[in-house]
């Protein structure tokens, strides 16, 4: 066990002792189920069990890799309702990425749920931050230990195929037992120590490395720092220096006697092109490198559809949980459909529906306590408001009780703006979206004589939502609005569509719509110049259509490519929708507003994505995609000995209608481990300002529809030519480690 936390940068620590050595805790499910499980990190430093009996007995297991966080106190539903407030300190969560139940538990004292929290961020840390060579050998190791039945450390032929099976390849006998031959120096019938390390040297050559390497390594068969730079400039096509390459070498290379000469071994090679200086994404995007002081209308902005849900729309779970994992994933606008609720108190839930009920300020507490934890730029809380005047009090009182100072209350400024404040002036902020009684103005009025309350038309969305619910059609499409609630709404103010002309002349910077996706792609069809000029000066927000039960969601590119700025989607839904958006908004630190091009914020543009025309935005280029092997996918049916992948590869574009493309690689027989394809594809594009690039891996299968293995999603100006790794997530958008694609790109200007 201390061995494999030497692999992971553990050695001889006392949180690694502290959490092998284990305890009992007790975890906690219901006000009546407290019960006592025995919980430890095994022996692989990467997998905890949990167990009713006793310390190392069977029981249920996850991997490190599973945990999202771990949280220390009160902060889950389950502990909120379960446990008493002066128990706050015992307490911690574990939290799953996906769709995983946390788990709760309290120990005895708050220095022992400390050390808990601490340990097991430490070992996450640790976990994340491995290279990728430490990574595979990781991965292979435990692979290796699963397949070693008897546990005697070391491997027999038979066990040797069965491992094979684990890493997901299918090798034909004679060449495993060549294999085993070559690497049995003892003759003893099994494999130990350095004879493993030599097979898993065998097993992991990179023979498409091995051709690149050699054309450049002409110093003693090494690169040296002139070689690499050579590599950089000719197929890297990066504006690289002699420093440069030198600071590549002292990064990567892991034999010091290379180092000292400043050379570049294969391996060295090898952990360059599978970390981040090798990755297809560009380093430069991965801070916020975007000018962040503009309006906040020339921003797309991560937005999300019934935030609350945690499921479908009809009958799902309601959840302040669901808060948490969309701004986590830098969400910056949530939506709270918001009704009354028992004691007074508002609730949110889908209304006519059977889905669970949350109350209001629980969910204003989640969010101000996540809001900012992975983006420090605005959140917009989208309000649909169904209350009564009493409970909309209340709903402002909570908002500003709980929020503070964090609230926008006022406009920035003593005078009336005359445009919408930038992301960097509202950092740390939170606007309210939602109707208000009286134009901004009126604030900067000396006769501000606004009624305590009034009548206004609902939102649009709660008049479709009514569509499918005939009690609810009969109902008058007005509410009384609270003063307290419409003097909050400052920046986004929620008025009715009534065309691009009208909007032109009685709509406010302040004040922007909601549209259904079926209205906003009809008019992005019929009037896309007039909807991107419309956007340049005002916020857009599109929704799902109603009838979209099961929490689909729509194609977002279409929207942002006529400048939409909200386009609001069902985050608990993990389908290409969401892949898209993840892509989209994976630049600029992964903070949730993008600056959108020029030609969508400049009031002289005619940019129309339907019918393109010259201009600043037609800058014609060719995509060369190379798409060589892949590495380590897994294992789709982990419970099927035989099941290995026949993966295939399918490179997509997605932007203006005339740039959509898809192409798809052959697919290799029973070869997960790295199958190899060296097929070349070719996309034109026309505005690669908007152009999405997409990788997707399936498992082929004749008789049915091909099973997922993972993908990767970014925009076409943060791709980087030459020889590049790609990282594979999945389908909730978790990386899966040591998985990857291997690439070579060309982004070329058509000739």
């Amino acid at each position: 066990a201390l061995e494999n936390g030497k692999r992971l940068g553990l050695k001889d620590n006392a949180d690694l002792r502290f959490l092998l050595d284990g305890a009992k805790l007790t975890k906690i499910r219901s006000k009546s189920w407290h019960k006592s499980r025995y919980f430890n990190l095994m022996e692989d430093c990467r997998t905890i069990m949990c167990s009713s009996k006793k310390l190392g007995k069977k029981g249920n297991t996850f991997l490190i890799d599973d945990i999202e966080s771990v949280r220390k106190g009160r902060q889950t539903e389950g502990l909120k309702k379960h446990t008493d407030p002066d128990e706050e300190e015992k307490c911690f969560s574990i939290m799953f990425k996906g769709s995983k139940k946390n788990l709760d538990f309290m120990v005895n004292s708050k220095e022992e749920a400390h050390r808990w929290v601490t340990s097991l961020e430490k070992l996450m840390n640790h976990a994340q931050n491995l290279n990728k060579k430490q990574e595979r050998e990781h991965w292979f190791i435990s692979c290796m230990r699963k397949a070693d039945k008897n546990k005697d450390n070391k491997m027999t032929l038979k066990e040797l195929k069965h491992f094979l099976r684990q890493v997901n390849i299918e090798v034909d006998d004679t060449y495993v037992e060549e294999i085993f031959k070559k690497c049995d120096t003892s003759n003893s019938g099994t494999l130990e120590d350095l004879e493993i390390e030599e097979f898993y040297s065998l097993l992991t050559k990179r023979e498409e490395i091995d051709v690149i390497y050699a054309k450049y390594a002409k110093t003693e068969g090494e690169m040296s720092a002139r070689d690499l730079l050579d590599f950089l400039l000719n197929e890297q096509r990066e504006q690289a220096t002699i420093e440069s390459a030198l600071k590549l070498i002292e990064k990567h290379e892991l034999d010091e006697a290379a180092k000292q000469k400043k050379r570049m071994t294969k391996d060295g090679f090898v952990m360059y092109l599978n970390q981040e200086d090798g990755c297809i994404f560009n380093p430069a995007h991965s801070p916020v490198y975007q000018d962040m002081s503009q309006p906040l209308n020339h921003y797309f902005i991560s937005s999300s559809h019934n935030t609350y849900l945690m499921e479908d729309q009809l009958k799902g779970p309601s959840s302040t949980e669901a808060y948490v994992k969309a701004l986590m994933k830098s969400c910056r606008c949530v939506e709270l459909d918001c009704w009354d609720g028992p004691n007074g108190e508002p609730i949110i839930y889908h209304g006519y529906t059977l889905t669970s009920k949350i109350l209001f300020k629980d969910v204003i507490r989640a969010i101000k306590d996540y809001a900012f934890k992975t983006s420090p730029y605005p959140v917009i809380l989208s309000l649909e408001n169904h209350c009564t005047v009493e409970q909309q009090q209340l709903m402002a009182h909570h908002l500003i009780d709980i929020l503070g100072s964090a609230l926008v209350t006022k406009p920035l400024g003593d005078t009336m703006p005359a445009s919408l404040p930038s992301p960097e002036e509202l950092k740390g902020k939170f606007l309210v979206k939602g109707k208000r009684l009286n134009k901004l103005d009126a604030m900067f009025s000396n006769n501000n004589t606004t009624v305590e309350e009034d009548s206004v038309s609902e939102e649009d969305e709660a008049v479709d939502c009514k569509e499918n619910d005939q009690k609810a059609k009969a109902k008058k499409a007005k509410i009384k609005l609270a003063k307290e609630l419409s003097d909050i709404v400052i920046y986004c103010k929620s008025v009715h569509f009534g065309g691009f002309e009208h909007a032109r002349d009685n709509q406010s910077f302040y004040e922007m719509s909601s549209l259904k996706e079926s209205k906003a792609f009809q008019l992005a069809d019929a009037s896309a110049t007039a909807f991107i000029h419309h956007n340049m000066d005002k916020l857009t927000r599109i929704y799902p259509a109603g009838s979209r039960t099961d929490s689909s969601n729509y194609n977002p590119v279409p929207m942002w490519n006529v400048g939409c700025q909200i386009v609001a989607l069902n985050f608990q839904t993990n389908t290409k929708e969401m892949h898209l958006n993840q892509g989209r908004f994976l630049p600029n630190g992964f903070c949730g507003y993008i600056l959108k091009p020029e030609f969508q914020r400049s009031p002289s543009s005619q940019f129309n994505p339907q019918s393109l025309t010259e201009g600043p935005w037609l800058q014609k280029k060719v995509l060369h995609v190379l798409v060589i092997s892949a590495q380590q996918l897994p294992k789709l049916n982990k419970d099927k000995q035989n099941s290995i992948v026949d993966p295939l590869v399918k490179v997509e574009i997605q932007g203006v209608a005339a740039d959509n493309d898809k192409k798809t690689t052959h697919h290799i027989e029973n070869n997960g481990f790295n199958p190899m394809w060296n097929t070349k594809f070719e996309f034109p594009i026309s505005v690669p300002e908007l152009a999405l690039l997409r990788f997707v891996v399936e498992d082929h299968d004749s008789a049915s529809q091909n099973d997922y293995i993972g993908q990767y999603c970014l925009p076409l100006t943060s791709v980087r030519n030459g020889y590049r790794h790609v990282p594979l997530l999945t389908k909730r958008g978790d990386i899966i480690p040591s998985a990857g694609l291997f690439v070579h790109i060309m982004l070329m200007d058509q000739k």
